[in-house]
């Protein structure tokens, strides 16, 4: 990567340009969601033509890709960071609902409703898969006390999700049901869904975790 301070005056000024274009970006998102993001907007609110907006991103797709890479890669260092300090997969999904909470829009990119026509690049997903494998991980050193189910069967022939992870079909679905569960409760949460029911969600989460490790007390 080169370093900014080795980066022309040009380049510069294009980094700065494209940050405040993808800032725009998610102003837009969370006024009106990613399908109606609209880059002769941004180029209005900057003040600049459509066309040379279109010099520092080909497209809504090239936009959206940015975005959903910065998203992916913010909670991948996330996941990362926790891990070198002995994560396991309690703190992992704390640090999921920490990082979820502290911006919900970016949440919703990655985890929400898709983006109607748009198709994430492989690099994107070869990033949702280094998430993944932190948590097959950390699932993996749970002690595994039930009997196998029809679904670990057709897991075992169906576990290219985990990109060749070596983890056992028992530990595939153990993952598989904390990341459902567990955002299920997130997206519920943030969506504004538990306003009004009287009860915290951080104890929910927080119980629903301990059910799925086998902790609750």
């Amino acid at each position: 990567m080169v370093n900014s301070e080795a980066k022309t005056p040009r380049e510069r000024y294009r980094a700065q340009v494209r940050t405040e274009i993808k800032e725009r970006a998610w102003e837009q998102i969370a006024t009106a969601g990613a399908s109606a993001l609209s880059l002769n907007a941004i180029a209005k609110q900057m003040g600049m033509s459509g066309p040379a907006l279109y010099r520092y991103f080909a497209g809504r797709d090239e936009l959206i890709t940015e975005l959903v890479r910065d998203a992916y890669r913010s909670l991948a260092d996330t996941f990362g960071a926790a891990v070198r300090t002995g994560a396991d997969a309690t703190a992992l999904a704390h640090a999921l609902r920490a990082w979820a909470l502290a911006d919900p829009q970016r949440y919703f990119l990655v985890y929400g409703t898709p983006v109607p026509g748009y198709h994430a690049p492989d690099d994107v997903t070869a990033i949702a898969q280094e998430i993944m494998a932190a948590l097959l991980d950390a699932c993996a050193r749970l002690p595994e006390d039930r009997p196998a189910s029809a679904f670990d069967e057709h897991l075992e022939d169906h576990r290219d999700w985990a990109a060749g992870h070596p983890a056992p079909t028992a530990t595939l679905h153990r993952a598989l049901t904390f990341w459902t569960r567990l955002h299920g409760v997130l997206s519920l949460e943030l969506s504004g869904h538990f306003t009004g029911m009287g009860f915290d969600p951080a104890r929910f989460f927080t119980t629903e975790l301990g059910e799925l490790t086998g902790t609750l007390e």
